[in-house]
């Protein structure tokens, strides 16, 4: 994928002109799927997705800025999944805050992009002091000759798919209610680092993992997972928290690989939450914890045969 950095007056847009998505898409879940759907109407082929490399709240209010469902790396793994050509991306900084609607959409979409088509969910600002409307993209797409798309929200359940809607469900840990929204498991991507032993001490070994601070993590429990190393897809159990039995003060994500005594320090692994199997809680003895680190094993194991066997 060609990705876009800088000003735009540097980019340099595709022949025949390129049909934009312009959004957070933090997530990149089923209600922009439907944004960038509408790109295929466009009479350009090229797919462009216009995004910040930080969420603008973050840079209006570093205080109110909501976790993030995805890193950067992460938001163009999935643009280019979801058939996006490029992606350009906006550093939310002064200029960008202080740059009037006609000015943003003559600079960027028409001089960076040559868009022949804008993409945009409803309800969608931009602008200094936000004062642009999708009205006022119809009417400078006019001015500029490209069309313009608004997109109604998606609902389910007649629930609006909303980025903030996932944050909830993930702080809940209804992260089965995530993954329907999103249209797939929530994932969270990191580094095996070195762990206390512990875990491997009980017959039980896990993977301790180091992830970006600022994402979206779900409530303290325990749940069924999915590990991905190098490509390679393995049934777990991860536990979320702070290790009450063991007197721990610090929240930390660990997985255990079920069936497996996988070496996996040093490298990149994602984690996909299937379901929550129980709350995290503490013991009074080890064995006590062992015997249920296996009952939630067996419980995780049964799950996964039922997610193979669905039609």
């Amino acid at each position: 994928m060609i990705v876009y950095r800088g000003r735009p007056e540097t980019w340099d847009p595709p022949a025949g002109g390129s049909a934009v998505a312009i959004g957070v898409f933090d997530g990149v879940h089923r209600g922009h799927l439907r944004v960038f759907a509408a790109l295929d109407a466009a009479p350009a082929d090229t797919k462009v997705v216009l995004t910040f490399g930080t969420h603008p709240a973050a840079a209006l209010s570093p205080q109110g800025a909501p976790p993030k469902l995805s890193t950067l790396k992460g938001r163009l793994a999935l643009f280019a999944a979801a058939g996006i050509d490029r992606t350009a991306i906006l550093d939310f900084d002064d200029e960008m805050i202080a740059m009037a609607p006609a000015a943003f959409v003559e600079r960027v979409l028409v001089n960076g992009l040559d868009a022949r088509l804008v993409a945009v969910g409803e309800g969608f600002r931009f602008g200094n002091k936000a004062l642009g409307t999708t009205d006022t993209l119809i009417e400078l797409g006019g001015m500029h000759r490209f069309e313009v798309s608004v997109v109604p929200i998606l609902s389910d359940d007649g629930n609006e798919i909303r980025s903030t809607t996932i944050r909830e469900a993930i702080a809940a840990g209804d992260v089965e209610r995530a993954a329907e929204l999103l249209g797939r498991p929530y994932l969270i991507q990191g580094i095996v680092v070195p762990g206390e032993g512990r875990g491997r001490a009980i017959g039980v070994p896990t993977a301790n993992i180091s992830f970006p601070t600022g994402l979206a993590v779900p409530r303290r429990g325990v749940y069924a997972v999915y590990a991905e190393v190098d490509g390679e897809r393995m049934p777990g159990v991860a536990n979320f928290g702070v290790r009450p039995t063991f007197g721990g003060d610090q929240e930390v994500l660990e997985v255990h690989v079920i069936g497996r005594d996988v070496d996996i320090d040093g490298r990149e692994i994602g984690v996909q939450f299937v379901a929550r199997l129980r709350s995290e809680q503490r013991f009074e003895g080890v064995d006590a914890l062992v015997e249920q680190i296996h009952t939630d094993i067996s419980t995780a194991e049964a799950l996964f045969g039922e997610v193979q066997q669905a039609p």
